[in-house]
Protein backbone atom coordinates (compact mmCIF):
# COMPACT_ATOMS: atom_id res chain seq x y z
CA UNK A 1 0.00 0.00 0.00
CA UNK A 2 1.12 3.55 -0.73
CA UNK A 3 0.82 6.03 2.13
CA UNK A 4 0.97 9.79 1.94
CA UNK A 5 -0.25 13.18 3.08
CA UNK A 6 -2.38 15.88 1.55
CA UNK A 7 -3.14 19.41 2.68
CA UNK A 8 -5.28 22.42 1.86
CA UNK A 9 -2.62 24.73 3.36
CA UNK A 10 -4.95 26.58 5.73
CA UNK A 11 -4.35 30.20 6.69
CA UNK A 12 -6.82 30.65 9.55
CA UNK A 13 -5.79 32.00 12.94
CA UNK A 14 -4.51 29.41 15.39
CA UNK A 15 -7.57 28.71 17.60
CA UNK A 16 -5.45 28.51 20.74
CA UNK A 17 -3.10 31.49 20.26
CA UNK A 18 -5.18 33.62 17.83
CA UNK A 19 -1.99 34.14 15.83
CA UNK A 20 -1.98 34.07 12.02
CA UNK A 21 1.12 33.44 9.94
CA UNK A 22 1.73 35.18 6.63
CA UNK A 23 0.96 33.47 3.32
CA UNK A 24 4.67 33.57 2.57
CA UNK A 25 5.49 31.64 5.76
CA UNK A 26 2.72 29.12 5.11
CA UNK A 27 4.18 28.40 1.69
CA UNK A 28 7.64 27.92 3.23
CA UNK A 29 6.16 25.59 5.84
CA UNK A 30 4.38 23.59 3.15
CA UNK A 31 7.60 23.02 1.23
CA UNK A 32 9.26 21.80 4.42
CA UNK A 33 6.34 19.40 5.00
CA UNK A 34 6.73 17.93 1.51
CA UNK A 35 10.49 17.54 1.91
CA UNK A 36 10.02 15.80 5.27
CA UNK A 37 7.36 13.48 3.86
CA UNK A 38 9.89 12.27 1.31
CA UNK A 39 12.68 11.96 3.89
CA UNK A 40 10.59 9.73 6.17
CA UNK A 41 9.62 7.42 3.32
CA UNK A 42 6.08 8.44 2.43
CA UNK A 43 4.97 7.80 -1.15
CA UNK A 44 2.67 10.69 -2.07
CA UNK A 45 2.05 14.34 -1.20
CA UNK A 46 -1.10 16.14 -2.37
CA UNK A 47 -1.98 19.85 -2.39
CA UNK A 48 -5.54 21.11 -2.74
CA UNK A 49 -6.97 24.03 -4.71
CA UNK A 50 -9.06 26.75 -3.09
CA UNK A 51 -9.96 30.34 -3.91
CA UNK A 52 -10.66 31.66 -0.42
CA UNK A 53 -8.76 33.84 2.07
CA UNK A 54 -8.41 30.97 4.55
CA UNK A 55 -6.32 28.77 2.19
CA UNK A 56 -3.03 29.72 0.57
CA UNK A 57 -2.92 27.53 -2.56
CA UNK A 58 -5.05 28.36 -5.59
CA UNK A 59 -2.67 26.78 -8.12
CA UNK A 60 -1.48 23.34 -6.93
CA UNK A 61 0.76 22.79 -9.97
CA UNK A 62 2.85 25.86 -9.09
CA UNK A 63 3.27 24.75 -5.49
CA UNK A 64 4.09 21.20 -6.52
CA UNK A 65 6.55 22.49 -9.12
CA UNK A 66 8.48 24.20 -6.34
CA UNK A 67 8.43 20.93 -4.41
CA UNK A 68 9.55 18.95 -7.45
CA UNK A 69 12.97 20.58 -7.55
CA UNK A 70 13.46 20.00 -3.81
CA UNK A 71 12.55 16.30 -3.84
CA UNK A 72 13.61 13.22 -5.79
CA UNK A 73 11.19 10.35 -5.17
CA UNK A 74 7.83 11.29 -3.68
CA UNK A 75 4.83 11.46 -6.02
CA UNK A 76 3.22 14.90 -6.31
CA UNK A 77 -0.53 15.23 -6.84
CA UNK A 78 -3.26 17.82 -6.72
CA UNK A 79 -5.88 17.10 -4.06
CA UNK A 80 -7.93 18.22 -5.88
CA UNK A 81 -7.83 20.13 -9.15
CA UNK A 82 -11.28 21.72 -9.49
CA UNK A 83 -11.66 20.67 -13.10
CA UNK A 84 -15.24 21.95 -13.49
CA UNK A 85 -14.08 25.59 -13.36
CA UNK A 86 -10.70 25.20 -15.07
CA UNK A 87 -9.50 24.81 -18.64
CA UNK A 88 -8.45 21.20 -19.32
CA UNK A 89 -5.81 22.35 -21.81
CA UNK A 90 -4.07 24.48 -19.17
CA UNK A 91 -4.49 21.78 -16.53
CA UNK A 92 -2.81 19.23 -18.77
CA UNK A 93 0.00 21.62 -19.74
CA UNK A 94 0.66 22.57 -16.12
CA UNK A 95 0.85 18.98 -14.90
CA UNK A 96 2.85 17.85 -17.94
CA UNK A 97 5.34 20.57 -17.00
CA UNK A 98 5.29 19.37 -13.39
CA UNK A 99 5.95 15.86 -14.67
CA UNK A 100 9.00 17.11 -16.57
CA UNK A 101 10.27 19.03 -13.54
CA UNK A 102 9.84 16.03 -11.25
CA UNK A 103 11.16 13.35 -13.59
CA UNK A 104 7.82 11.58 -13.93
CA UNK A 105 6.21 11.99 -10.49
CA UNK A 106 3.15 14.14 -11.27
CA UNK A 107 -0.50 13.15 -10.88
CA UNK A 108 -3.79 14.95 -11.35
CA UNK A 109 -6.57 14.29 -8.86
CA UNK A 110 -9.60 15.76 -10.60
CA UNK A 111 -12.73 16.69 -8.69
CA UNK A 112 -15.80 18.88 -8.83
CA UNK A 113 -14.77 20.80 -5.72
CA UNK A 114 -16.42 21.08 -2.30
CA UNK A 115 -16.38 24.90 -2.36
CA UNK A 116 -18.07 27.03 -5.00
CA UNK A 117 -15.93 30.20 -5.16
CA UNK A 118 -14.14 29.16 -8.35
CA UNK A 119 -17.35 29.03 -10.40
CA UNK A 120 -18.25 32.74 -10.40
CA UNK A 121 -14.55 33.64 -10.30
CA UNK A 122 -13.96 32.03 -13.69
CA UNK A 123 -17.37 32.76 -15.17
CA UNK A 124 -19.20 29.44 -14.77
CA UNK A 125 -22.76 28.74 -13.65
CA UNK A 126 -23.03 26.50 -10.60
CA UNK A 127 -26.19 25.02 -12.14
CA UNK A 128 -23.91 23.32 -14.69
CA UNK A 129 -21.86 21.69 -11.91
CA UNK A 130 -21.99 18.07 -13.09
CA UNK A 131 -22.12 18.71 -16.84
CA UNK A 132 -19.03 20.88 -16.63
CA UNK A 133 -17.05 18.17 -14.87
CA UNK A 134 -18.13 15.39 -17.23
CA UNK A 135 -17.30 17.36 -20.38
CA UNK A 136 -13.98 18.66 -19.09
CA UNK A 137 -12.89 15.26 -17.84
CA UNK A 138 -13.62 13.83 -21.28
CA UNK A 139 -11.46 16.52 -22.88
CA UNK A 140 -8.65 16.10 -20.33
CA UNK A 141 -8.45 12.40 -21.19
CA UNK A 142 -8.35 13.19 -24.92
CA UNK A 143 -5.49 15.64 -24.32
CA UNK A 144 -3.61 13.03 -22.32
CA UNK A 145 -4.00 10.32 -24.95
CA UNK A 146 -3.53 12.32 -28.18
CA UNK A 147 -0.94 14.94 -29.14
CA UNK A 148 -3.14 16.57 -31.80
CA UNK A 149 -6.75 16.98 -30.76
CA UNK A 150 -9.94 17.79 -32.63
CA UNK A 151 -12.81 18.26 -30.19
CA UNK A 152 -15.97 20.27 -29.61
CA UNK A 153 -18.24 20.63 -26.60
CA UNK A 154 -20.75 22.92 -24.92
CA UNK A 155 -18.62 24.80 -22.39
CA UNK A 156 -15.33 25.44 -24.17
CA UNK A 157 -14.20 26.69 -27.58
CA UNK A 158 -13.57 23.79 -30.00
CA UNK A 159 -10.14 22.44 -30.88
CA UNK A 160 -9.26 21.79 -34.51
CA UNK A 161 -6.21 19.57 -34.89
CA UNK A 162 -4.58 21.48 -32.02
CA UNK A 163 -1.16 20.37 -30.84
CA UNK A 164 -1.00 19.95 -27.06
CA UNK A 165 2.46 20.55 -25.58
CA UNK A 166 4.57 19.86 -23.64
CA UNK A 167 4.13 16.11 -23.33
CA UNK A 168 4.82 14.54 -19.92
CA UNK A 169 7.44 11.98 -19.02
CA UNK A 170 4.76 9.49 -17.98
CA UNK A 171 2.63 8.01 -20.72
CA UNK A 172 -0.10 8.16 -19.70
CA UNK A 173 -0.01 10.91 -17.11
CA UNK A 174 -1.91 9.50 -14.07
CA UNK A 175 -5.37 11.01 -13.56
CA UNK A 176 -7.43 10.08 -10.50
CA UNK A 177 -11.06 11.05 -9.88
CA UNK A 178 -11.86 12.31 -6.38
CA UNK A 179 -15.27 11.22 -5.07
CA UNK A 180 -17.12 12.34 -1.95
CA UNK A 181 -20.75 11.27 -1.83
CA UNK A 182 -21.78 10.96 -5.47
CA UNK A 183 -22.40 7.40 -6.77
CA UNK A 184 -22.47 8.60 -10.39
CA UNK A 185 -18.91 9.88 -10.00
CA UNK A 186 -17.72 6.48 -8.80
CA UNK A 187 -19.36 4.78 -11.77
CA UNK A 188 -17.94 7.35 -14.18
CA UNK A 189 -14.40 6.85 -12.87
CA UNK A 190 -14.63 3.08 -13.19
CA UNK A 191 -16.16 3.18 -16.68
CA UNK A 192 -13.40 5.51 -17.87
CA UNK A 193 -10.68 3.29 -16.39
CA UNK A 194 -9.55 5.89 -13.85
CA UNK A 195 -8.36 5.29 -10.28
CA UNK A 196 -10.64 6.72 -7.58
CA UNK A 197 -9.80 8.67 -4.44
CA UNK A 198 -12.64 8.25 -1.95
CA UNK A 199 -12.88 10.93 0.73
CA UNK A 200 -14.13 9.68 4.11
CA UNK A 201 -14.43 12.63 6.49
CA UNK A 202 -17.59 11.72 8.38
CA UNK A 203 -19.69 8.73 9.33
CA UNK A 204 -18.66 5.09 9.48
CA UNK A 205 -16.15 3.92 6.86
CA UNK A 206 -18.22 0.87 5.91
CA UNK A 207 -21.00 3.20 4.69
CA UNK A 208 -18.68 4.13 1.82
CA UNK A 209 -18.10 0.57 0.63
CA UNK A 210 -20.85 0.82 -2.02
CA UNK A 211 -18.85 3.56 -3.76
CA UNK A 212 -15.83 1.26 -4.02
CA UNK A 213 -18.04 -1.55 -5.26
CA UNK A 214 -19.68 0.67 -7.90
CA UNK A 215 -16.25 1.79 -9.08
CA UNK A 216 -14.95 -1.77 -9.38
CA UNK A 217 -18.10 -3.08 -11.05
CA UNK A 218 -18.07 -0.30 -13.64
CA UNK A 219 -14.38 -0.87 -14.34
CA UNK A 220 -14.88 -4.60 -14.75
CA UNK A 221 -17.88 -4.11 -17.03
CA UNK A 222 -15.88 -1.72 -19.21
CA UNK A 223 -12.98 -4.14 -19.46
CA UNK A 224 -10.49 -2.19 -17.37
CA UNK A 225 -9.92 -4.83 -14.67
CA UNK A 226 -9.13 -3.81 -11.12
CA UNK A 227 -8.27 -0.13 -10.74
CA UNK A 228 -6.40 1.54 -7.85
CA UNK A 229 -8.44 2.93 -4.96
CA UNK A 230 -7.30 5.54 -2.45
CA UNK A 231 -8.94 6.32 0.89
CA UNK A 232 -8.44 9.96 1.94
CA UNK A 233 -9.23 10.92 5.56
CA UNK A 234 -8.55 13.52 8.21
CA UNK A 235 -5.49 12.22 10.03
CA UNK A 236 -3.21 13.12 12.91
CA UNK A 237 -0.51 11.11 14.66
CA UNK A 238 1.11 11.97 17.99
CA UNK A 239 3.21 10.01 20.45
CA UNK A 240 0.19 9.14 22.59
CA UNK A 241 -3.54 8.87 22.03
CA UNK A 242 -4.37 11.63 24.49
CA UNK A 243 -1.79 13.96 22.98
CA UNK A 244 -3.19 13.38 19.50
CA UNK A 245 -6.72 14.19 20.63
CA UNK A 246 -5.77 17.30 22.59
CA UNK A 247 -3.58 18.71 19.81
CA UNK A 248 -5.86 17.97 16.88
CA UNK A 249 -9.30 18.82 18.28
CA UNK A 250 -9.04 22.65 18.55
CA UNK A 251 -8.02 23.28 14.95
CA UNK A 252 -10.26 20.52 13.60
CA UNK A 253 -13.34 21.81 15.44
CA UNK A 254 -12.64 25.42 14.54
CA UNK A 255 -12.36 24.64 10.82
CA UNK A 256 -15.26 22.20 10.63
CA UNK A 257 -17.55 24.49 12.62
CA UNK A 258 -16.65 27.49 10.46
CA UNK A 259 -17.54 25.51 7.33
CA UNK A 260 -20.62 24.16 9.10
CA UNK A 261 -21.90 27.67 9.77
CA UNK A 262 -21.62 28.43 6.06
CA UNK A 263 -23.52 25.29 5.10
CA UNK A 264 -26.04 24.92 7.90
CA UNK A 265 -24.40 21.89 9.54
CA UNK A 266 -24.61 21.20 13.25
CA UNK A 267 -21.44 21.94 15.19
CA UNK A 268 -18.68 19.50 16.13
CA UNK A 269 -18.43 19.04 19.91
CA UNK A 270 -15.83 17.08 21.82
CA UNK A 271 -18.09 13.99 22.25
CA UNK A 272 -18.67 13.99 18.48
CA UNK A 273 -14.94 14.19 17.90
CA UNK A 274 -14.23 11.36 20.32
CA UNK A 275 -16.83 9.17 18.59
CA UNK A 276 -15.20 9.86 15.23
CA UNK A 277 -11.87 8.70 16.66
CA UNK A 278 -13.15 5.23 17.50
CA UNK A 279 -12.40 2.21 15.33
CA UNK A 280 -15.52 2.66 13.21
CA UNK A 281 -15.34 6.45 13.02
CA UNK A 282 -14.03 8.56 10.16
CA UNK A 283 -11.09 10.25 11.90
CA UNK A 284 -7.67 8.57 11.74
CA UNK A 285 -6.35 10.31 14.84
CA UNK A 286 -4.31 8.78 17.64
CA UNK A 287 -1.03 7.17 18.62
CA UNK A 288 0.99 5.37 15.92
CA UNK A 289 -0.50 2.04 16.99
CA UNK A 290 -4.05 3.38 16.87
CA UNK A 291 -3.50 4.87 13.43
CA UNK A 292 -2.00 1.58 12.21
CA UNK A 293 -5.04 -0.32 13.49
CA UNK A 294 -7.46 2.19 11.92
CA UNK A 295 -5.82 2.07 8.47
CA UNK A 296 -5.70 -1.73 8.55
CA UNK A 297 -9.33 -1.89 9.67
CA UNK A 298 -10.28 0.22 6.68
CA UNK A 299 -8.17 -2.03 4.46
CA UNK A 300 -10.24 -5.00 5.60
CA UNK A 301 -13.30 -3.15 4.29
CA UNK A 302 -11.98 -1.64 1.06
CA UNK A 303 -8.84 -3.53 0.09
CA UNK A 304 -7.50 -0.18 -1.10
CA UNK A 305 -4.11 0.54 -2.63
CA UNK A 306 -3.36 3.97 -1.18
CA UNK A 307 -4.07 5.92 1.99
CA UNK A 308 -3.72 9.71 2.13
CA UNK A 309 -4.08 11.58 5.42
CA UNK A 310 -5.07 15.24 5.63
CA UNK A 311 -2.96 16.15 8.63
CA UNK A 312 -3.57 19.90 8.82
CA UNK A 313 -7.31 20.46 9.21
CA UNK A 314 -7.48 24.06 10.27
CA UNK A 315 -4.32 25.85 11.38
CA UNK A 316 -1.92 23.81 13.48
CA UNK A 317 1.57 24.75 14.68
CA UNK A 318 4.13 23.80 12.07
CA UNK A 319 6.21 21.72 14.47
CA UNK A 320 3.20 19.55 15.31
CA UNK A 321 2.40 18.98 11.65
CA UNK A 322 6.03 18.01 11.04
CA UNK A 323 6.00 15.57 13.97
CA UNK A 324 2.79 13.96 12.72
CA UNK A 325 4.31 13.50 9.25
CA UNK A 326 7.44 12.02 10.83
CA UNK A 327 5.44 9.50 12.85
CA UNK A 328 3.28 8.57 9.86
CA UNK A 329 6.35 7.86 7.79
CA UNK A 330 8.63 6.19 10.32
CA UNK A 331 6.26 4.29 12.62
CA UNK A 332 2.93 3.84 10.83
CA UNK A 333 3.82 3.30 7.18
CA UNK A 334 6.32 0.41 7.57
CA UNK A 335 3.91 -1.64 9.70
CA UNK A 336 0.94 -1.00 7.42
CA UNK A 337 2.91 -1.87 4.29
CA UNK A 338 4.20 -5.10 5.82
CA UNK A 339 0.76 -6.22 7.00
CA UNK A 340 -0.93 -5.41 3.68
CA UNK A 341 1.83 -7.23 1.80
CA UNK A 342 1.32 -10.25 4.07
CA UNK A 343 -2.44 -10.19 3.49
CA UNK A 344 -1.92 -9.95 -0.26
CA UNK A 345 0.55 -12.85 -0.28
CA UNK A 346 -1.74 -15.08 1.79
CA UNK A 347 -4.67 -14.31 -0.53
CA UNK A 348 -2.71 -15.16 -3.68
CA UNK A 349 -3.24 -18.74 -4.88
CA UNK A 350 -0.11 -20.89 -4.70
Amino acid sequence: MELGVYTFAELRADPQTAETITPEQRVRNLLEEIELAEQVGLDVFGVGEHHRPDFVVSTPAVMLGAAAVRTERIRLTSAVTVLSSDDPVRVFQEFATLDLLSGGRAEIMAGRGSFIESFPLFGYDLADYDELFAEKLELLLRLRDTVRVTWSGKYRAPLDDAGIYPRPVQDPLPIWVAVGGNPESAVRAGALGLPMALAIIGGQPERFLPFAELHREAAEKAGHGRLPLSINSHTYVADTSQQAAEEFFPSYAEMMNAIGRERGWSGIRRPDFDALRTRRGALVVGSPQEVIEKILFQHEIFGHDRFLGQISVGTMPHDRVMRAIELLGTEVAPVVRAEVASRTASATPA
